[in-house]
C-alpha cells in the first residue's frame, strides 16, 4: 500500500487516477480547487483537499496534511494543469504568469514542501506535454502552456540529479492528446485518440514501478510521430 499525492483531481486524468489508486488499496491525497466530484464518491481511501495551486500559501495545506496524518509520501504526481489558448500577440504577461503559477511554480513549491516526507525509493512523476518537447510539433495558441511544460521537464531533470543520493526518483511523462475536459475547452472540434481513463491506467502502472527503470527521464507518451 502506497501513500499517493495527486494534483488536479477534479476531472480528467487526475480524477481517474485517484479512483484507480484508491480502488487498488492505496491511500490518496487528492488536491484540486473543485472537490465536489471526488467527495461525491465518498471513497474511504481518498482524502480530499481544496487547494488553489496558484497560491503558495494554500499549497502548504498538503504538507500539513502529510505531517499530521501520513508522515511519508511514496508517490507524488503533478497532474494539475492550466491551459490558455490565445495567439501570441494576444497573450498578456498575466496570462503567462497564471499558466506558470499552476504548471511550473506549484510543481516546484509542492515538491519542495514534500521533500522531507519522500523516503528512499519514492517517485515523483510530473505530467508534461509533447508540446514541451524540443523538436516536437507545436500548436499555435499554446505559447504559454507549451513553454511551461518545457520548463518542468528541465526542472525534473535537475531534481533527479540533486536528490539522487537520497534515491528519490523524478520522471516526466510528456503526454500527447488525451480526451479531457481541458482539451475540449481549448479545442472543441478536436477528438483525441486516448481517453482519460486509458492514460490514467498507464500512469498508474508507471508511477508504481517506473522508478525501478528510470530517473531523470522524459518519456514521450504519444502514439504519433513526431
Amino acid at each position: 500500500m502506497k501513500n499517493v499525492v495527486i494534483t488536479g483531481t477534479s476531472r480528467g486524468i487526475g480524477f481517474e487516477l485517484a479512483k484507480i489508486f484508491a480502488n487498488n488499496g492505496h491511500k490518496v491525497l487528492a488536491i484540486s480547487r473543485n472537490t465536489a466530484p471526488l467527495s461525491a464518491l465518498n471513497h474511504p481511501n481518498i482524502s480530499i483537499l481544496a487547494v488553489d495551486l496558484s497560491d503558495n500559501s494554500e499549497i502548504k495545506k498538503a504538507s500539513d496534511f502529510v505531517k499530521e496524518n501520513w508522515k511519508q509520501v511514496d508517490i507524488l504526481i503533478h497532474n494539475a494543469g492550466k491551459l490558455i489558448n490565445k495567439t501570441f500577440t494576444d497573450l498578456t504577461s498575466n496570462d503567462f504568469l497564471e499558466v506558470y503559477k499552476v504548471n511550473v511554480f506549484a510543481v516546484a513549491e509542492l515538491t519542495k514542501l514534500l521533500i522531507p516526507y519522500l523516503p528512499k525509493g519514492s517517485h515523483v512523476v510530473t505530467v508534461s506535454s509533447m508540446g514541451g518537447i524540443q523538436g516536437s510539433v507545436k500548436f499555435p495558441g499554446l505559447a504559454a502552456y507549451s513553454s511551461a511544460k518545457g520548463a518542468v521537464i528541465t526542472l525534473s531533470e535537475l531534481l533527479a540529479e540533486e536528490y539522487k543520493e537520497q534515491q528519490i526518483a523524478f520522471n516526466v511523462l510528456a503526454i500527447g492528446a488525451v480526451q479531457t475536459e481541458m482539451l475540449a475547452e481549448a479545442f472543441p472540434d478536436y477528438k483525441a485518440p486516448l481517453s482519460a481513463l486509458e492514460m490514467a491506467n498507464y500512469m498508474y502502472d508507471f508511477s508504481l514501478s517506473g522508478n525501478k527503470f528510470y530517473n531523470g527521464k522524459i518519456l514521450q507518451v504519444s502514439s504519433t510521430t513526431p
